[in-house]
């Protein structure tokens, strides 16, 4: 007989989190781990000490060559010009009309040699996509290469002190979105000061091999300071106080860049870029809509997909919404118009057939002190 987990994509920790008692889920293709103690202490865990995450399912595609820089130009919304080695990018993949195929991060490894890493549902098509777009550019390839690394985060206020001891790279000159090479537990690592939680953390590129050993050993190494293994229901609800954005959710191919308020990840000065002619038309026109954040006036948890309404007209649907541990709030994304966006503005919200009250408010719902 075999089981639905077993057509999944399966990250090098998974036996871990199932001998761990993880709950299981499937996402994006892979079979993760949802939670393992709960979301709201897994979550609470990550804003007062730290979350360990398996994150080995997101997906790396290596762009190299005497004209990679001009490639990357080409298919990233961002300036990646102004990266220096050793310094990493929010960036987006972009069609021609200026929506999202994908968002992504943009590392420079080398003056000709840049690694891109994209979400783990889209990596088939952002590769096709980015070999696509640099055609022509000149000498340029690119390679998934997302085979090849295991990814490990460490979330929360006490990530460097816990993984300090474990290597002898100084943690605390690595600037945030900058990035060293160097031995974690003696394996040689790409360590990155970024994270999805809105939490000082790194995130650690390894081998596949080596993955299961780093993940005992960080356990080990940070339970007195409160480590605690952390799945994808935390990592959602982190994002979303932090208003982060979710690939396929809050962005995809029927929203712009600038519609999602992030317009400040456009190199609006740099050459040419796939759909940098729609966003300029888009920001001499203006948006009609926006993604705004909102917080439940009366009691209720907006959920992805629900109806919003303005008055009696029905004026989008919630991209994102949860009941946030830290903050305790009903908070959500949603695309209003640009009539409706401004902070204090009060909508509603069709929960189970019922239309309840939320009203605007400035993003981001948290930010770390």
């Amino acid at each position: 007989m075999t089981h639905a987990s077993d057509q999944l994509l399966k990250t090098p920790l998974h036996g871990r989190h199932v001998a761990m008692g993880a709950k299981m889920v499937p996402f994006g293709g892979w079979d993760m781990p949802v939670q393992y103690s709960g979301i709201t202490e897994e979550h609470l865990a990550v804003r007062t000490a730290a979350g360990l995450f398996d994150v080995s399912h997101m997906g790396e595609i290596e762009v190299a060559g005497r004209d990679a820089l001009a490639a990357v130009q080409r298919i990233s919304s961002n300036d990646a010009s102004r990266l220096e080695i050793g310094q990493a990018q929010y960036s987006a993949l972009t069609t021609e009309q200026g929506t999202f195929v994908d968002d992504l991060l943009v590392y420079r490894l080398t003056n000709e040699h840049f690694m891109l890493v994209v979400n783990a549902s889209s990596i088939a098509k952002d590769f096709a996509h980015i070999s696509a777009g640099i055609q022509g550019v000149g000498d340029a390839f690119a390679v998934n290469t997302s085979s090849r690394y295991a990814l490990i985060a460490v979330q929360g206020p006490r990530a460097l002190e816990i993984l300090q001891p474990l290597t002898e790279v100084d943690l605390g000159s690595i600037g945030y979105y900058r990035f060293e090479t160097g031995e974690v537990a003696s394996q040689r690592s790409t360590i990155s000061r970024t994270g999805y939680t809105g939490e000082d953390g790194f995130e650690i590129f390894l081998p596949p091999s080596g993955a299961d050993r780093l993940w005992q050993t960080l356990l080990a190494a940070g339970a007195d300071a409160g480590l605690t293994p952390a799945g994808l229901g935390a990592r959602d609800t982190l994002r979303l106080e932090s208003a982060m954005r979710l690939s396929g959710q809050d962005i995809d191919e029927t929203t712009t860049v600038l519609e999602a308020g992030l317009g400040w990840i456009v190199g609006w000065d740099k050459p040419a870029f796939i759909g940098r002619d729609a966003l300029v038309a888009q920001k001499a026109s203006g948006v009609t809509r926006q993604l705004v954040g909102f917080e439940m006036v009366e009691r209720g948890i907006a959920r992805h997909g629900y109806p919003v309404f303005v008055g009696a007209e029905p004026v989008g649907v919630v991209s994102s919404g949860t009941r946030t541990p830290f903050l305790g709030k009903a908070i959500g994304l949603a695309y209003l118009p640009v009539a409706a966006s401004a902070p204090g503005t009060e909508c509603a919200i069709e929960i189970r057939g019922r239309r309840v009250t939320a009203r605007v408010v400035p993003l981001p719902f948290y930010k770390r002190g």
